[in-house]
């Protein structure tokens, strides 16, 4: 089965856009393992605590959502950025990621690696070849 890496900023779809993420991605993946690494639940938790009252309820409301996926554990060097370890972990699983960071996607797309983002604020489009 396929992977998808899920990117924080990709659980903030349904709150942000109204759009059904998990149904989508099956619709334009088909059956797939939807994954959400540990270090993106620690970065959705960091946002939960910091942030304005809008991002802490979204972010918290992504956290529950990221518990219907497969969580990975996964190690971060302390140089990394949470980008950085979504960026080795695709490229390790040759895997497409979810996201809709502009600069993630930019990084994604030197690697080869497929991206998964949201189009027109009201449809998922895939970037790459899957």
């Amino acid at each position: 089965m396929r992977r998808v890496i899920l990117d924080s900023n990709f659980l903030f779809i349904p709150f942000q856009f109204q759009i059904d993420i998990l149904k989508e991605l099956e619709n334009l993946l088909g059956k797939s393992e939807l994954v959400v690494l540990s270090t993106t639940l620690d970065e959705l938790r960091n946002l939960a605590r910091e942030e304005s009252e809008k991002t802490r309820r979204q972010a918290s409301l992504a956290l529950k959502l990221a518990e219907k996926c497969a969580i990975v554990s996964v190690g971060k060097d302390p140089a990394e950025t949470y980008d950085d370890v979504i960026l080795r972990k695709a490229k390790e699983w040759i895997c497409p990621v979810a996201t809709n960071d502009r600069n993630l996607r930019k990084r994604l797309r030197r690697e080869a690696i497929p991206t998964i983002y949201v189009r027109q604020r009201k449809k998922l489009e895939l970037e790459g070849y899957v």
